[in-house]
């Protein structure tokens, strides 16, 4: 049996579980708070890596583990489950957006699953966030997808996960597109609109600031010349920006057994001003951004996109790209 003791400090909400046996040993605890301190991130850090290597995808999106390394000004807050002193969960809410609702991300200690840690701290977000909570789940595992539909959400948005080999072909470029790299510096503010432009409507990609664009130029995979610009007459038309995964070794603590991965390059983001769609542009581009992946010795390449793109995931298709995974978005059902 559990039963919780929970209190509220200056700094954090905090919710202890004890395990009683006769007398109430201190086994599991769990602190929400708006911010880490540097052993504590590195610890979430970790948790997050040992399960991307064991479930073979990431459990957050990119812009959880960029707001985890940089910060930011958003308002968020953290969940960590804890056993025997031990991180056995994480959990990220974004609480931000007003309109659509706060949204979650979590992740379970590959050891410590099926104990009731993700549901545990299913119940604690929903009592933070309220019932028009959402859910992440990547790659759609069966244990999150079970734990979604047994607390009450339901699916709402899916994006599909696309792959190819880059040992087959890879169409030839038309000449009449002028395709060149991205300039650090000098090509920041126009990308920028032109991002904002070509994902007007989007969830994620909308409304980028400088801020954003420099602390993606921070991270280690940056490289300029995987960020490749299309121009008509001088001006930027379209865009393919590509990064690459893996293929460093590593460990995800100190006792680990350092090991590696085959990199796979990706299609981070492409667009096209939407006053040009229709003449080639994303497909040039995104030939270009495979190229380039094949001439850095890459051997596969991937990408996102949401389910309902079909004109993106025609686009996709017609390069060779097939589906590979699911991302599901569940909203709570009162």
């Amino acid at each position: 049996e559990f039963r919780r003791v929970l209190f509220r400090s200056s700094q954090c909400w905090l919710s202890i579980q004890f395990l009683c046996e006769g007398c109430a040993t201190l086994r599991q605890t769990l602190v929400i708070t708006d911010r880490l301190d540097p052993a504590k991130l590195e610890e979430v850090l970790s948790l997050i890596a040992l399960a991307t290597d064991i479930d073979g995808v990431p459990p957050v999106a990119e812009h959880v583990l960029l707001h985890l390394r940089h910060g930011g000004d958003k308002d968020d807050r953290h969940f960590i489950a804890e056993e025997s002193g031990t991180v056995v969960g994480y959990a990220h809410l974004d609480l931000t957006d007003q309109v659509e609702g706060p949204s979650a991300e979590l992740v379970i200690h590959p050891h410590y699953r099926n104990r009731g840690i993700g549901r545990s701290l299913i119940e604690e977000l929903r009592r933070v966030a309220g019932d028009t909570l959402r859910l992440w789940s990547h790659g759609d595992l069966d244990g999150a997808r079970s734990i979604a539909n047994s607390a009450g959400f339901h699916r709402t948005r899916t994006v599909i996960q696309m792959r190819r080999s880059l040992n087959d072909p890879i169409p030839e470029l038309t000449k009449d597109i002028e395709i060149r790299h991205f300039l650090p510096g000098i090509d920041d503010e126009e990308w920028i609109a032109l991002n904002n432009r070509s994902f007007i409507d989007h969830p994620e990609q909308s409304n980028w600031t400088l801020r954003d664009l420099a602390i993606r130029q921070k991270e280690s995979w940056f490289d300029e010349r995987g960020f490749l610009i299309a121009e008509r007459s001088g001006v930027m038309a379209g865009f393919c920006w590509t990064k690459v995964h893996g293929g460093t070794t590593h460990q995800h603590s100190p006792t680990d057994q350092l090991h590696d991965h085959d990199p796979i390059g990706e299609i981070y983001i492409m667009g096209v001003d939407p006053a040009l769609h229709g003449l080639g542009i994303g497909r040039a581009v995104t030939i270009a951004g495979l190229k380039h992946l094949r001439y850095e010795g890459i051997f596969s390449a991937m990408l996102y996109v949401d389910a309902d793109n079909q004109s993106a995931i025609g686009l996709y298709s017609s390069l060779g790209f097939t589906e590979w995974g699911r991302d599901v978005l569940y909203r709570y059902t009162v």
